[in-house]
């Protein structure tokens, strides 16, 4: 049994790194095969009128691109007078309400806030305030085209002792209006002369549906986890609950989630361990985001799972990520992981944490 559970767990850790690879590569050139054509309209406050393509509102940042510029360009939100788009959007405000239509902008007097149109049908027309607006993502009846996500890498090298540390992460969203679904993968692999080579997966999927109350949501989570520091061949966590966003603006999204949790854990052979473990949970996880325009992004994610079936055990995982845009989609980051176990079997680590830097690069919508 404990061969055949040895030779499931790399085959899932294998088949996750090549779907995370699969599922990269594939974004990136679908992305370029389906570009929009560029005919959106936007108008400063200053009078600077452009033609464009609009890709994404985030952080109070409005992605574009231009015929005759490379790259995409970060225009400030609130500095725009007017929109005019008659492509479809998703358009997400600060009370959770999410919407697909068309975007145009309600004409003024000059001295009221600028308003929004969002023509849904061609009956039907939402009027929003612009400050009040926090997302638009692009939407399309072709599937490749709903997706965006980020790629990030990093090497470390020290000839004093031979060290070496290698990682790796990719993340999607797939967005809808009343919904969405995401996955990400991260790999860690560091060595140095002397020492045993240490390896770190980590997998996810979620899917989260906004209810009818405003900024409420239900969820469902799946997490895997592989890590020689602990021990640990194949963690898998599966989990549901509801959750509700405490701030969603353009400068900080906080959110946080309860629920109930399912763990199994097989250990490596060499833990001499009988079976895999199984445990049932609480679900308590909290998601952090803060933004500065088009230059550094925090985001904060922990869950912990105090354990119903073993009381006075609980599991904590953290990914935090500081990321510093430099040129176009290109971005410099910080990043901080870990897991704890407070009751670990006997012999092995509680813990397993490090911290790394690379280069990434956004794609897809913003």
């Amino acid at each position: 049994m404990g061969l055949y559970g040895a030779m499931v767990g790399m085959f899932l850790l294998n088949a996750m790194k090549i779907a995370a690879v699969t599922l990269s590569c594939a974004l990136l050139v679908t992305t370029s095969l389906f570009a929009r054509d560029k005919s959106d309209v936007l108008v400063m406050n200053n009078g600077d009128r452009f033609t464009c393509e609009i890709k994404s509102l985030d952080a109070s940042v409005l992605y574009v691109s231009f015929d005759y510029i490379d790259g995409t360009a970060s225009v400030d939100w609130s500095k725009v007078r007017r929109v005019e788009s008659k492509q479809l959007f998703f358009v997400k405000t600060q009370d959770g309400s999410v919407y697909t239509g068309t975007l145009s902008t309600v004409m003024d007097g000059g001295a009221r806030p600028v308003q929004i149109k969002v023509a849904e049908k061609p009956e039907t027309n939402i009027v929003l305030e612009q400050q009040k607006v926090v997302a638009i993502n692009q939407t399309s009846d072709r599937f490749w085209q709903r997706f965006n996500g980020s790629i990030n890498s990093g090497l470390i090298y020290s000839k004093g002792n031979q060290t070496t540390q290698f990682t790796f992460g990719t993340q999607a969203q797939y967005p809808r209006e009343r919904w969405r679904a995401g996955a990400s993968f991260n790999s860690t692999l560091s060595g140095s002369t002397g020492a045993t080579t240490s390896t770190r997966n980590d997998g996810s999927l979620y899917a989260r549906h906004l209810l009818n109350w405003n900024n409420w949501f239900y969820t469902g989570v799946g997490n895997f986890l592989q890590s020689s520091e602990q021990n640990i061949q194949l963690q898998s966590n599966l989990g549901g609950g509801v959750g509700r966003y405490l701030k969603n603006t353009n400068h900080a999204i906080i959110a946080l989630t309860g629920g109930l949790a399912w763990q199994n854990t097989r250990y490596d052979q060499s833990a001499e361990l009988p079976g895999a473990q199984n445990v049932a949970a609480v679900l308590v996880a909290a998601d952090v985001e803060l933004f500065k325009f088009d230059k550094t992004n925090l985001t904060i994610r922990g869950s912990v799972f105090p354990a119903i079936s073993e009381p006075g055990r609980a599991f904590t995982s953290t990914n935090m990520t500081y990321y510093v845009k430099f040129w176009g989609n290109f971005t410099w980051n910080l990043s901080f992981y870990g897991n704890w176990d407070n009751q670990p079997p006997a012999h092995l680590s509680g813990s397993d944490y490090g911290a790394s830097s690379g280069l990434g690069w956004t794609f897809g919508n913003p």
